[in-house]
Order: structure tokens, then sequence, then C-alpha cells
């Protein structure tokens, strides 16, 4: 089989995951403001707040602002976290919480590499591949590849909060496929979500390569 020119990847379930849970972190720092909550309820309560929230895009908005919009966002979705579980108006100051919370996933701290990434992104730029990352995730992602070591494998970084389009929409793979000049037949995308990133990157021409991640690996 020829070797594509480009390798494109999708950033959380495909190149790191988070540590436990969602629900544990969030667990972990709201006990240090003195707010006790099940790691199980709250993963719950995450992903039902986070199923339900509109794509994280802010199309025609400043540059300098999309920081602002990405934390405001991800905000409300930790609101109604709380808000789901009954435990909200626990907080003496949930924006002090919330902003330590939010910067504790800028680092390294709560992510882990899965273990055969490292080896495939090695190989791959052994023999000459491109790789890049794309991504529904924010700005912060640049701090957190810098953070886990996998800056220096990739020539490209396309996150739907800066380009105003999110996966599934092919728009997203093409701004992605102009960083590297190239067709879309020339190209991979690997990713973990059957319709974001699979049917995605489909739709967009590019071969998609569903990427199936069993049990947590920490």
């Amino acid at each position: 089989m020829q070797h594509p020119k480009v390798i494109l990847l999708d950033a959380v379930g495909t190149l790191f995951g988070v540590r436990g849970s969602v629900g544990e972190v969030y667990s972990a720092i709201a006990q240090r403001f003195g707010v006790s909550a099940s790691a199980t309820l709250l993963d719950e309560a995450f992903f039902q707040a986070f199923a339900t929230a509109e794509p994280p895009v802010f199309p025609e908005t400043d540059p300098e602002e999309i920081p602002q919009c990405e934390f405001e966002w991800w905000r409300v979705i930790t609101l109604r976290t709380f808000q789901n579980v009954g435990l909200l108006e626990r907080f003496a100051d949930f924006t002090d919480f919330f902003d330590q919370l939010y910067n504790h996933f800028a680092t390294a701290e709560p992510w882990f590499v899965y273990p055969d990434v490292l080896p495939a992104l090695e190989a791959w730029r052994r023999i000459g591949i491109q790789l890049g990352v794309l991504s529904n995730f924010d700005s912060r992602l640049y701090l957190v590849l810098k953070a886990l070591k996998l800056e220096e494998f990739f020539t490209s970084v396309t996150i739907s909060t800066q380009v105003g389009v999110a996966k599934p929409d092919p728009q997203i793979f093409g701004i992605a496929l102009e960083k590297h000049h190239c067709d879309a037949r020339e190209v991979w995308y690997i990713g973990d979500s059957l319709t974001e990133d699979y049917q995605g990157a489909n739709s967009a021409g590019l071969r998609a390569i569903l990427l199936k991640r069993s049990g947590k690996n920490t």
C-alpha cells in the first residue's frame, strides 16, 4: 500500500486521554474549594452537558477575543455539570474554581499519551509523512501538545474554535488540507469518533480510519 503524503489526527481520545475520568478531575479540584462531589455523577453530568452544547465555533469573531469565547463556552458546560448534580450553590466562588479547573486542563497533569502514539508518530516521521492535528478542542491544545512533548511531530494544528467550523463539517478538513498543499486523496485521517472523525473525513474525501480505544489507559 502506498504511503499517504499526510496523516491528520484527532487529539483527545486519539493522541491522548484524560487520566481516570473527567468526573475525577472535576471532583478533585472541587474538593479544594470545600465541595464534595461524586466523580461518577459528575462524569455523567459532564457528558450530558457536553453532548447538548453547541459546537465550539466562533465565526466572524476577532481572533484576540477567541480565548475568552473558549473560556466562556467551557464555563457554561462546567456550570451545567454542577447544576445537574445539585452542587452549584455550594461554591463560595464558582468563578475562581472554574479558573483553576480551566488552567489545569492546559497542563500535562490531567492527560496521558496513549502507549501506541509515540512509536507511530516516530515511524511516520521517519519515512517522511507530514503530520497534523485536527481537533474540536480549543487554543489550550497548543499548550497540551507542548506539555506532553508531542508538539515537535506536527507541522500543522487546526482547531475548530480558531477556524470557525467544527468536525464533522467537511470545511474544517479542507482548511487542514490547505496547510499541507495536498489533495484529499493523499491524506489519511485518524480519530476515535464515528460521526465527527470517520464520517466527517469520509465526506471530505480523505481516507478515514476509525480508532477504537478500549478501556482506560493511565
